[in-house]
């Protein structure tokens, strides 16, 4: 996030962003669409048979880890069906569907914990994950995964500076916005949202929007681990320009619509 910001309390949860998505006078009503998948798979380890993993010795995926064993995101210009998982407790995540777990997943972060699906055997997913490096991936057993479906996409075009906002393939929105800088730029590939927060120690913002990359040229900032984030800023001159270290800065009435936006959609960004 940028300087000058601190985690503050959780805005909301999956659950609580669809039970309060608002009407947005640009784009009329914004439903909630999602469809709830049965688990299907008995929990346990990836082979058949084997010992339930030790969860408590493996590194957390959070925004603050890095993770040099997972696999990193082949296609990160490409889109997905918008499908999004919520670990039900911690769960191991691993690089191979027959190997060792090399990391975890917890239910929460900042708010729920929703990660998009980018591929899927069966019995699993493979997701996105909110660690250095970006484009991380991992694994994760559906038998222990709420499964549920975003129609949003979220677009950011570094080189022409804008942002624009789908849903279900239809443009709702698009904005100029500030990008970072020649010496801190926003990353680009593919990312999404990782939570929604409140903090009471800036002004420039009156919700923050994490996403799950980090700046490839700070490993902190603002008091965090270099994290990326959407969020809003109150001088309407540096839209359309590359001032900042890495956020994506966006004018009030995009927040107000990205605000609404669930947990775990899906950001490409690109140098577009």
């Amino acid at each position: 996030m940028e300087s000058g910001s601190s985690p503050g309390s959780v805005v909301s949860g999956w659950g609580s962003r669809l039970a309060t998505l608002v009407a947005v006078a640009s784009v009329g009503a914004i439903a909630a669409a999602f469809l709830l998948s049965p688990d299907s798979d008995r929990p346990g380890s990836p082979r058949s048979g084997a010992a339930e993993v030790d969860v408590t010795k493996l590194v957390a995926s959070t925004t603050k880890a890095r993770l040099p064993r997972a696999p990193r995101d082949t296609e990160p210009r490409a889109t997905t069906a918008g499908d999004v998982v919520h670990p039900k407790r911690t769960l191991p995540v691993y690089a191979e569907l027959d190997g060792r777990p090399f990391a975890k997943v917890t239910p929460n972060q900042m708010g729920e914990t929703w990660l998009p699906v980018i591929d899927r055997r069966p019995g699993w997913v493979q997701v996105l994950l909110p660690s250095r490096p970006n484009g991380s991936t991992g694994w994760l057993k559906t038998s222990s995964v709420e499964q549920a479906r975003t129609p949003y996409l979220i677009r950011v075009h570094v080189g022409s500076r804008e942002l624009e906002l789908f849903r279900d393939g239809e443009l709702l929105g698009h904005w100029p916005v500030a990008v970072g800088t020649a010496e801190t730029p926003t990353p680009t590939g593919r990312t999404f949202l990782l939570g929604s927060i409140v903090d009471a120690e800036q002004s420039y913002s009156p919700v923050i929007l994490p996403l799950g990359s980090h700046s490839d040229t700070l490993d902190s900032y603002g008091g965090g681990p270099g994290t990326v984030a959407i969020h809003g800023w109150p001088d309407d001159s540096v839209f359309g320009n590359a001032v900042s270290h890495g956020c994506i800065r966006v004018p009030d009435d995009a927040l107000e619509q990205l605000a609404q936006v669930p947990l775990g959609t899906l950001v490409l960004i690109d140098d577009n």
